[in-house]
């Protein structure tokens, strides 16, 4: 791969002056992707059984840190999108951090990023993917993206488990990986 083809996060300034590469922030393309897979939903639901109450693209905690029970309003596609932009903003701190000068394209990062919106930093900051990414190995970082493939206790992988669009997405984010390698 050439190296015009990665980002490498770390001091945006010293990037920035090298004239290489670096991440400025979350792109709209990368909202609008993952409030695509999320799907909309005005009202607030518990999208899979054993899940916690979600509003809007998959939002269950407002920006003003307010957790989204089943007794909120309704909100609008405009406000679903908003609460989705801020909560990625608010996890590009922690994950840029931790891909502190580690080497990834953009497709990695927009896969995981959008990883992180699903399952939170805290998973990711204790994920395999993020020791292998540590370590410089890119595809078994793509391989244990298939790992995550539970939602309370429940294998996604299994259609009947009502849970197989978890699976799906990360199939999907596996293939875009694969594709990046």
């Amino acid at each position: 791969m050439s190296k015009s083809k990665y980002l490498v996060i770390g001091s945006i300034v010293t990037a920035a002056l090298s004239g290489g590469f670096f991440i400025s922030g979350v792109s709209n393309q990368q909202v609008e992707a993952t409030a695509v897979k999320e799907g909309y939903t005005p009202k607030p639901i518990i999208p899979v059984k054993g899940d916690v109450p979600t509003i809007g693209n998959g939002t269950t905690v407002y920006c003003n840190g307010k957790k989204v029970t089943l007794k909120d309003p309704a909100i609008s596609k405009e406000k679903a999108l908003q609460q989705l932009k801020c909560h990625i903003e608010k996890n590009a701190l922690a994950f840029n951090k931790s891909l502190q000068n580690v080497k990834v394209s953009q497709v990695e990062y927009d896969l995981y990023n959008d990883f992180v919106y699903q399952y939170g930093i805290p998973a990711w900051n204790g994920s395999s993917m993020l020791r292998n990414l540590k370590q410089g190995k890119y595809v078994q970082a793509c391989d244990s993206l298939l790992k995550w493939k539970y939602v309370a206790r429940r294998d996604c992988s299994v259609r009947s488990n009502n849970c197989y669009g978890v699976w799906t997405r990360q199939l999907e984010r596996h293939t875009k990986c694969m594709g990046a390698q």
